[in-house]
């Protein structure tokens, strides 16, 4: 019987008292059902653990048992087209063993282990391994090649290697001998603490960006691959499915899909989605480069927290391996929510609104971890993090996305109104920006034109002077604005709604290549400079507004497919043979 037994328990906080066998961040086992824990807290009276899984029976005498290693996950063959909770417990597993509702102390391994994988050897017996270097390559989906790595802190010579063939994820398939003359034994998978980034070579500069197919954030509010986004938006406004659409269509090799603390019902949708869901790029399924790991509103909330790490670590894995990896966390408030009900159940001093005073520190590590690597075997690979902030009745002047804001160069703020009048993406261009606009301004103009940036820069111009306009308008009227003025509010509406806003379920609109933006950026700058030139000489903006021009084209995103961009050169001509019946 262990001497280690539980003193007190107050929801997912569980006391041991008068113990000294535990370590902080170690992971334990609690109660006769084997719970799993985490030290959180210790001091000579007693040891603080939080319980990663419903506490529901637990009674104050049952034991606790040390492990000696903190909470880890299983890397290794088997992670994609799966389905996690927050604690790396593989759902459909779980499900088979125990219905729709996961039961306290389910045991049940990470990954499949008898599952047999076509292992190509990469290394042979008289090689010099270091740590990170690829031992052997599985073909884990037909997407994406899983490269077994050595273990980062492991160097010596490989002194047994078994043939190419057929292994489980516990077969031993190579022996290193280190300098110390230990001999490890290497099998498809390792362990590893999801509070601990892994290790890399050195942090690259910024200097690619994220290509998502959608106009609103390629061209006015860029992300860089290995950078990090906020997208914080009240209820309704489309966070879940702006992430949808990113996790579609962006250029990354991985996405991983991390439901944090969201409704059930939301969750189910997202997973019954992706199994839908056809990879354009390659015609197989969605989830075949993709893992979710949903943790719903209804599970413990220490889960909730550790959700975030866990994705965040099998994301840093298949960055290890030269993959390009986005993470899509939906969303940190409640992971902040959760860190708010352990805090006030540990009786700590409360900050703003309640959260606690290390809440900046928390959010600070968790996007800390993005970035562009090289990694330990030389390759170059990236974590790029788009978290979703779900603020209270839509404050964004609240502590979540006021501290999110601080470390994170990429703002995407979902609006109200935007969203009601099913302008979609609706993202408030006036509140939202990018800070990796020049960071990722030597690859526009290499990759795409020097003129994209240009375009950019006028069109935003453009916007910012409509809205001042708008002001006047809602005072006293549109009539009295001078013509100039006039044209400018009557060309920003061909930008909202021919530019900015995008058609999801249109075949060439979903998605739409940089070539095709930029061509599109040029006829409506065009279409704005002639009706200038048409006015200076005196004549009314009624007149241009009656050739049908705006309407043209706003509908061009429809009429031009993305497989004949080059209608688009048409369009110009088009404009100059309208505007000459009046000029």
């Amino acid at each position: 019987m262990s001497e280690n037994v539980i003193y007190s328990i107050n929801g997912p906080v569980v006391k041991v008292k008068d113990s000294t066998d535990f370590s902080m961040m170690e992971k334990v086992f609690v109660g006769h059902q084997r719970l799993m824990g985490e030290v959180i807290s210790i001091s000579r009276e007693a040891t603080v653990i939080q319980v990663y899984e419903s506490t529901t029976g637990l009674k104050p005498g049952e034991p606790v048992e040390p492990t000696g290693s903190p909470i880890s996950v299983t890397l290794g063959p088997g992670i994609l087209r799966n389905i996690f909770d927050g604690i790396e417990r593989p759902l459909k597993e779980i499900a088979k063993q125990s219905g729709a509702f996961i039961a306290t102390g389910s045991d049940v391994a990470s990954l499949d282990e008898e599952v047999l994988w076509d292992v190509t050897m990469k290394v042979k017996v008289g090689d010099h391994v270091i740590g990170g270097q690829i031992f052997a390559t599985v073909p884990e989906t037909p997407l994406i090649e899983h490269r077994c790595m050595i273990p980062p802190t492991l160097e010596g010579e490989v002194i047994e290697t078994v043939s190419n063939g057929q292994y489980n994820i516990l077969t031993c398939i190579a022996k290193v001998a280190d300098a110390q003359g230990e001999v490890h034994e290497l099998t498809l998978c390792q362990k590893w603490p999801i509070k601990t980034a892994r290790p890399v070579k050195r942090r690259l500069p910024i200097s690619v960006p994220l290509i998502t197919g959608q106009r609103i954030f390629d061209t006015l509010f860029p992300i860089a691959k290995g950078g990090t986004a906020a997208i914080p938006g009240g209820f309704g406004t489309g966070k879940t499915m702006t992430q949808h659409q990113l996790a579609k269509w962006c250029d990354a090799d991985i996405i991983v899909y991390v439901g944090c603390g969201e409704r059930g019902n939301e969750m189910t949708q997202v997973l019954e989605e992706f199994s839908e869901l056809i990879d354009p790029k390659s015609n197989r399924p969605l989830t075949d480069r993709t893992v979710l790991i949903a943790n719903t509103s209804n599970m413990p909330v220490a889960a909730r927290e550790a959700s975030i790490y866990t994705g965040l670590t099998l994301a840093e894995y298949y960055r290890d391996m030269g993959y390009h990896v986005a993470i899509m966390a939906d969303s940190t408030s409640r992971w902040a929510e959760a860190l708010r009900e352990i805090s006030g159940r540990l009786e700590e001093m409360p900050a703003e609104e309640g959260f606690p005073a290390y809440l900046p520190s928390r959010i600070s590590q968790f996007y800390e971890r993005a970035g562009y690597m090289e990694t330990l075997n030389d390759a170059t690979g990236s974590v790029s993090i788009i978290g979703a902030v779900s603020p209270q009745g839509n404050d964004f002047s609240e502590p979540v996305t006021q501290n999110t804001k601080r470390f994170v160069r990429c703002f995407w703020a979902l609006d109200k109104s935007l969203a009601y009048a099913r302008h979609y993406f609706a993202i408030n261009w006036n509140e939202s920006y990018s800070e990796y606009v020049t960071d990722l301004s030597r690859w526009y103009n290499k990759n795409v034109d020097p003129r994209f940036l240009r375009d950019r820069q006028e069109i935003m111009s453009l916007l910012a002077e409509e809205t001042k306009l708008m002001e006047i308008v809602k005072l006293i009227g549109s009539d009295v604005l001078p013509e100039d003025q006039k044209l400018v509010i009557e060309i920003c509406k061909v930008i909202r709604v021919g530019y900015l806003q995008q058609n999801a379920f249109h075949q060439d609109d979903t998605y739409v290549p940089l070539e095709k933006q930029l061509k599109m950026m040029d006829t409506i700058l065009y279409l704005y400079r002639r009706c200038k030139e048409v006015i200076t000489t005196g004549k009314p903006l009624r007149l241009v507004m009656q050739l049908g021009l705006f309407d043209k084209v706003t509908k061009m995103k429809y009429d031009v497919p993305n497989d004949n961009i080059a209608l688009l050169d048409e369009y110009p001509t088009m404009i100059d043979s309208a505007i000459s019946t009046i000029a």
